[in-house]
Formats: C-alpha cells, sequence, structure tokens
C-alpha cells in the first residue's frame, strides 16, 4: 500500500507564495505518473498538476505560469510550488500517485487564501 504524507499547507495572503511537499513510500520513478488535486467546497476534485514516469508535466489552465511541480526521484517526493496565489486557489491539495491502474491518495493539505 502506497502511503503519501503532504505538508506545507496554510494561510496566506493573495499574491503570496506557498509550497507543498509530498513524501511517498515507494519509489517513484517507477510509477505512471505523480501529481496534486485540490478540492474546493462544494465542487468536484480537480488535477492541479501532473508529472508521467517520462517527465511530461500537464497544468490546470487555471494555474498555468503561477505553478510548479517538480519531482525528486531519490528521494520520493513531489513538490508544489504556488506563487500568485489567488483566493479561488482556496482548497484542500492532495497528492497522488497513479500506478498499475490504480490512484493513491495522501490526506490532504489545506490551503487558504485570503486577506
Amino acid at each position: 500500500q502506497v502511503q503519501l504524507v503532504e505538508s506545507g499547507g496554510g494561510l496566506v495572503q493573495p499574491g503570496g507564495s506557498l509550497r507543498l511537499s509530498c513524501a511517498a513510500s515507494i519509489n517513484i520513478a517507477s510509477v505512471n505518473a505523480v501529481g496534486w488535486y485540490r478540492q474546493a467546497p462544494g465542487k468536484q476534485r480537480e488535477l492541479v498538476a501532473v508529472i508521467s514516469r517520462l517527465g511530461v508535466i500537464n497544468y490546470a489552465d487555471s494555474v498555468k505560469g503561477r505553478f510548479t511541480v517538480s519531482r525528486d526521484t531519490a528521494k520520493n517526493t513531489v513538490a508544489l510550488q504556488m506563487n500568485g496565489l489567488k483566493p479561488e486557489d482556496t482548497a484542500v491539495y492532495y497528492c497522488n500517485v497513479q500506478r498499475g491502474g490504480y490512484d493513491s491518495w495522501g490526506q490532504g493539505t489545506q490551503v487558504t487564501v485570503s486577506s
């Protein structure tokens, strides 16, 4: 079973920055993809950013140019650098690993953007 532990959420003012980190219990170099999703109150969970095994990166249109996803296969960690945060970025952010047709999720970390 894959264990994913997120950290780095919190409260930030509009325009501010946060960095989320996810530590995985498996070798992330061998999985199909790793990335981040988010779920705002009353909304469905949505993709934020994902990195494929080959290193191809995709971002949601709403975060392009502001967020940067990265992975460290030596440490089995995935990070999400979030700059220029907006109130609409407020959500619970989840780390995700896709392996063998299955999704594994972290417990989530709250990000709140408010003045």
